[in-house]
């Protein structure tokens, strides 16, 4: 089914909806990277071990991982500004809380940042179906591919203020995280309000009835993002050493280059939205990513064999930019295919699958870089993007109007 051409005009609230849905998604993120940005003070300064601290700046995203699917179960019963309101509640009072405790033992600061990890989740669904509510599907691939930009956002204040707070102790940033949390549920509480849809059970989509039933669709692209996520996190995790270790590189310059890579793949993420809005197909935008992946990792392969650095820095900017492309065409993909009562839950799924996709990236692709060596090994890893040619649909599917 192609998106229909019709109702291009994003009404002006919509873009408040954007707006709004991306700080909430960018405070959630912010919560679960700050522990990440505080190992250095518990492990050189405290003396927690590597192992351990590690473990503490890992919790947010376990909690985040197993509370998705609820999350997007209770937005498609209650709703999308009442969960994002109530889920920046609670990561607000996980994060003071942690702040509270911070003094008193790692255990429970990290109960409670697995507690504010969980409760950040909220907004991953909640958010994402704001947009696609709001947005007519013309526009929807430009609008979540900005939504996109909440996760490097996320990240990007947090390394930005985490450090130079944590020089004030551990209570610090949390208290700092609580605040820019607390501020976003009054904004969001005022702004947001909840698409328009349809009456359970009139028109064309009936609420009970699950959309996972009626073919593969959804099923088909949850498994293609979980392939293509493997290229992702490939390149965000071993990017950085295979410069410096195998290239020869200095660390300012592939740290240089890294970052770069990062702003050029929140615009590629953008462009290919898009592009998905203009030529009318998310599915058909899906698979010129997957195909772009093949040839980008192989070409990648060949120019790392060949030390060849000029051809190393354009196509590792291409690689990393084609590598995150894919993210915000599979998510307005099944959110439109999961229609208006079930795509809060669609989306937890799809944002599960490839978190554990993600954390098997780390030890797999280093035990095969150790086999291997890191050419071959981005070879090998094209063939991951090959599967997900292989496994997505030809057609966007059929959907409830959003």
């Amino acid at each position: 089914m192609l998106i229909t051409r019709t109702s291009t005009a994003a009404p002006a609230r919509a873009w408040l909806m954007l707006t709004l849905g991306v700080l909430a998604q960018a405070a959630g993120t912010l919560l679960v990277s700050t522990p990440a940005y505080l190992i250095p003070l518990l492990h050189s300064e405290r003396g927690l071990p590597l192992t351990q601290a590690g473990l503490l700046a890992s919790v947010p995203t376990f909690g985040m991982v197993c509370t998705l699917v609820a999350w997007g179960v209770l937005t498609d019963r209650y709703g999308e500004r009442e969960i994002i309101v109530a889920g920046l509640v609670l990561t607000a009072a996980a994060s003071f809380a942690a702040a509270a405790v911070s003094d008193d033992g790692y255990l429970l600061l990290g109960v409670l940042l697995a507690f504010g990890g969980a409760a950040s989740a909220s907004a991953n669904a909640a958010s994402g179906r704001v947009v696609i509510g709001w947005f007519p599907a013309r526009r929807r691939g430009l609008a979540m591919g900005i939504r996109q930009m909440s996760q490097p956002l996320g990240v990007a204040v947090a390394a930005l203020i985490v450090p130079p707070l944590a020089m004030r102790g551990l209570a610090a940033p949390m208290v700092v995280t609580g605040v820019i949390t607390g501020v976003l549920v009054v904004l969001c509480a005022w702004g947001i309000r909840n698409p328009p849809r349809p009456a359970r059970g009139s028109g064309p989509v009936d609420a009970a009835v699950s959309p996972y039933r009626a073919n593969d669709f959804l099923v088909r692209i949850h498994v293609a993002s979980a392939l293509l996520v493997v290229p992702q996190f490939a390149l965000s995790i071993f990017g950085m050493v295979w410069l410096v270790a195998a290239m020869g590189w200095g660390a300012a310059e592939a740290g240089a280059l890294v970052a770069v890579s990062q702003f050029v793949g929140a615009g590629g993420r953008i462009l290919v939205g898009h592009l998905s809005d203009r030529v009318g197909t998310r599915v058909g935008v899906l698979r010129w990513v997957a195909g772009a992946g093949v040839l980008v990792m192989v070409a990648l392969a060949v120019a790392g064999a060949m030390r060849f650095d000029p051809l190393v820095v354009v196509l590792y900017l291409v690689a990393s930019t084609v590598s995150v492309a894919d993210n915000g065409l599979a998510y307005t993909s099944v959110a439109e295919a999961a229609g208006p009562f079930w795509s809060g839950r669609a989306l937890g799924i799809q944002n599960t699958g490839q978190f554990l996709a993600a954390s098997a990236v780390g030890p797999f692709v280093g035990a095969l870089i150790a086999a291997v060596g890191y050419p071959v090994a981005f070879g090998l890893i094209g063939v991951t993007p090959l599967m997900a040619l292989m496994v997505t649909p030809r057609r966007d599917g059929a959907s409830g109007s959003m």
